[in-house]
């Protein structure tokens, strides 16, 4: 699928040859493939099947293809053991018929070939010297920082043996092989001009095949590196229009220098279809709806017509805005349209002159394929707000629709796309015309449709994102987020539905009960959140708030995320804040999400108890600045409605405070300090609550920041926290103390000081 394919309803694969698709409207080079690589390879086919046609009866497919191309792999390092030798081996079989002895290669292939007949060394010996030419003709080197050097052929001799092989051959196959072959040589030379000679001595000769137009485009390239730019263009149309495998290079080499030359260009073409030809490429670098205009006066069933269509919609298409959000602004929020607002926005983004001219050409129907232009009427006349016409011309359309899979999805997909469009106020009642549609849209096709071609993406963002606008403008605000979820925010910063309690419990609500209509099973159905997604949110949410028997009871309705084990002991407290650390570090045991908790509830309860204070106090705190951004148990609250990332800013300012909030610890390690026996267990009290009280620095002083580039550098790290002040005062002749000055640097620069 090229780059247009996630923003359009219209899939030109339906309408134009698959010669024609690097053409397409496409943010690449080219569409779907980028960059032209097939240089090399590009017609291995057509030699392939007309040598194995030649020598039918004569050798097996698996030979001939082994000594025409070889092994087609591209190699990107050097493998000997593995390198094919059909190229060595047709030297050594030349050299067998040359030297009539018999060689190793002889006598291996003579048990498969029969080496004497005529047709067998015919095959050979060209091979044998269109070998020669494929040294310059052939280029393994895809890219390069440095212009490459063009190789030439200069070994006249050679160029003149198969020149003379040409002229007497009288084997027609053969003869129309030299023939090209003498062009490839001549191509190659230093002195390219001769082989424009060449051509204009023997084409009236030659079979209008795909070696003649593989050889006009040489002329045509001859002609350009001799600025004879008019000719080259004039000649690259033409095998443009008659040669469907070159339809990608003659496109990339068409170029005119100014509009002199594209005026002689069409002065030397003979007829109208030349004339067509040369629009037809001119169309694609320059204005689709001028091409299609002057091609159709001059030949209305043009092949070529079919693509430049697909481009023209495809750019209306461009222009649209399907979000239903538009610019609040600098520096404001983008302002949330309604299904009218939008509509009228769409309308004034449609090129009136586009649409009469598909208008014409619809209704006039004399085109090679009429359903093109039918369907592309019906689309732009949907857009228009036009939706009865619109059905009228997919009608029209079903006349003449090929009955191909790709063609009925095309019509089936704007016809839905014109009946949803036609709803401006949800109802139970006219919902129920789209529903068989949104059923195939959101389920049938990703599961089974695995070709690429067809464009039903846009369509599904599309009739959820205009669907939820239908349901928040009459007030239903479960249903808005169930067909508007926001899944793929940049910052991955949740969902911010969820901070409203009210709407928390009404979502819930709608996905417990069991009589939904059809149109909610679909929506409960595609939202990518499940019951037990909600559920974990507010055991998360319960546990931040130390209300940990509500967070046991929504966690046991989590499903398999209770069993999601920590990566590091949540319950360690260390002096630097290192989670990769904790994750590497011997565990005794691995806590899941419900073992964590229960531990939590069971130290909760011996705290009540008074027993042992200060143990349980301080491993209550531990846990939960684990939790917390700053610990190693982030996995705790990286979920789907909280959000992701490493940082607190990728995250909505709700969460953020959520996550970065350390004041249920910092209670938790007061306690212990005030329970602690000792001078060692008071001194890791005082130096965990400044970590709190460091990360509370933090937090206020960038709190109303949204992103790292507004920070502002006043040069001030740290500060002397009220705990760093006490644990120097009181505590510098205890252990534990000479290890904060080894791990932490903040403190040690302080005490230095």
């Amino acid at each position: 699928m090229g780059f247009f394919g996630y923003n359009s309803n219209f899939t030109p694969e339906t309408f134009a040859d698959k010669s024609y698709s690097p053409l397409f409207l496409s943010g690449s080079i080219f569409y779907g493939i980028d960059f032209d690589t097939e240089h090399n390879s590009r017609f291995n086919k057509n030699i392939k099947s007309d040598w194995a046609s030649y020598l039918k009866g004569k050798a097996d497919t698996t030979s001939v293809n082994y000594f025409l191309i070889g092994d087609e792999k591209p190699r990107y390092y050097s493998d000997d053991k593995n390198v094919i030798k059909n190229k060595e081996e047709i030297a050594t079989l030349h050299a067998f018929y040359k030297n009539k002895k018999e060689n190793k290669t002889s006598l291996k292939w003579a048990k498969k070939l029969n080496l004497k007949d005529d047709k067998i060394k015919a095959f050979v010996e060209f091979l044998y010297l269109a070998q020669k030419i494929e040294t310059v003709s052939i280029n393994n080197d895809y890219w390069s920082y440095e212009p490459v050097v063009a190789k030439t052929f200069n070994d006249a001799k050679m160029i003149q043996s198969i020149e003379n092989v040409y002229n007497t051959n009288s084997d027609p196959f053969l003869k129309n092989r030299y023939w090209f072959l003498t062009m490839k040589a001549r191509f190659y030379s230093n002195d390219k001009q001769k082989a424009i000679d060449f051509f204009n001595k023997t084409e009236s000769s030659v079979p209008k095949n795909v070696l003649y137009y593989r050889a006009l485009s040489y002329v045509a390239g001859i002609n350009y590196k001799q600025k004879k730019y008019a000719v080259s263009n004039y000649l690259y149309a033409q095998v443009f229009d008659k040669c469907p495998e070159l339809r990608v290079v003659t496109a990339y080499s068409f170029r005119p220098k100014n509009e002199s030359d594209w005026t002689k260009s069409l002065a030397m073409a003979k007829d109208n279809k030349q004339k067509a030809a040369l629009w037809a490429i001119h169309g694609y670098y320059k204005d689709e709806k001028q091409a299609i205009e002057k091609i159709y006066e001059l030949d209305p069933k043009s092949e070529h017509l079919n693509y430049l269509a697909t481009r023209l919609v495809n750019k209306q298409e461009q222009a649209l805005n399907n979000s239903f959000k538009q610019d609040g602004g600098e520096n404001a929020p983008m302002k949330v349209q309604t299904v009218a607002e939008n509509k009228t926005e769409n309308l004034a983004k449609l090129n009136a002159e586009a649409f009469a001219l598909i208008t014409k050409i619809s209704n006039a129907g004399n085109t090679q394929k009429p359903y093109l232009w039918d369907l592309s009427l019906g689309y732009l006349q949907t857009l228009k707000g036009d939706y009865a016409n619109a059905d009228k011309s997919f009608d029209r359309a079903e006349k003449t629709l090929p009955k191909t899979e790709l063609a009925g999805f095309q019509i089936r997909i704007l016809r839905f796309v014109n009946n949803l469009s036609k709803i401006d106020k949800v109802t139970d009642s006219n919902v129920k015309t789209v529903l068989a549609d949104l059923n195939w849209l959101y389920y049938e096709l990703p599961k089974t449709y695995k070709e690429g071609e067809f464009r039903y993406q846009n369509a599904s963002s599309w009739s959820r994102s205009y669907l939820s606008t239908l349901y928040r403008e009459k007030g239903n605000l479960v249903m808005a987020e169930i067909f508007g979820e926001s899944r793929y925010s940049y910052w991955n910063d949740g969902n911010s539905f969820y901070d409203n309690e009210k709407n928390l419990l009404d979502i819930k609500s709608f996905l417990e009960k069991s009589n939904k209509t059809e149109i909610e099973k679909i929506g409960a159905g595609i939202y990518s959140l499940k019951l037990k997604d909600i559920n974990n949110f507010q055991a998360v949410q319960a546990t931040f708030k130390n209300k940990i028997p509500e967070a046991i009871e929504f966690m046991k309705q989590t499903d398999s995320v209770q069993y999601y084990k920590f990566l590091g002991n949540p319950f360690n407290g260390n002096i630097k804040d290192c989670h990769d650390c904790d994750h590497v570090a011997y565990q005794k045991k691995k806590y899941s999400q419900m073992d964590f908790l229960m531990t939590i509830k069971e130290m909760q309860d011996k705290l009540a108890k008074k027993e042992d204070v200060y143990t349980n106090s301080l491993l209550l705190g531990n846990a939960f600045y684990n939790i917390s951004h700053f610990g190693n148990g982030r996995t705790f609250y990286e979920i789907s409605i909280v959000g992701y990332g490493s940082s607190p800013y990728s995250f909505r300012n709700s969460m953020k405070g959520m996550i970065t909030d350390n004041s249920v610890s910092k209670m938790y390690y007061q306690k212990a300090f005030e329970a602690a026996s000792n001078k060692e267990q008071k001194a890791k009290c005082l130096y965990l609550i400044s970590k709190c009280e460091r990360n509370d620095y933090y937090n206020k002083k960038y709190n109303d920041i949204n992103n790292y580039w507004e920070i502002q550098d006043d040069k001030i790290n740290f500060i002397a926290w009220n705990s760093f002040k006490t644990l120097r005062k009181e505590y510098s002749d205890t252990n534990y103390y000479q290890d904060v000055i080894a791990e932490c640097g903040y403190f040690n620069r302080y005490v230095s000081q």
